[in-house]
């Protein structure tokens, strides 16, 4: 790797927006917010949307989609093409 060309990979925090679950981990991510951590450092805060604790698949919310019904729903409307 050339020196001086790559960001700085450092220990930030990411916090679920929805759940509020935080998690340390590495990045290269940069921010003006800083939030304190069990261990007593202070590390950049990352907030972000979606995290294994709130994303559907994870959680077991996830919804099936009904493909065959739409299907139908459509041949219905628009009837089929022979």
């Amino acid at each position: 790797m050339k020196p001086g060309i790559h960001p700085d990979y450092r220990p930030v925090v990411f916090q679920d927006q929805s759940t509020g679950k935080q998690f340390l981990t590495r990045s290269t991510a940069d921010s003006e917010r800083t939030v304190q951590w069990a261990d007593g450092n202070s590390y950049p805060l990352i907030v972000v949307d979606v995290t294994s604790d709130s994303h559907p698949f994870w959680t077991g919310n996830q919804r099936v989609m009904d493909t065959a019904g739409r299907v139908e729903q459509f041949y219905q409307r628009y009837g089929r093409k022979r």
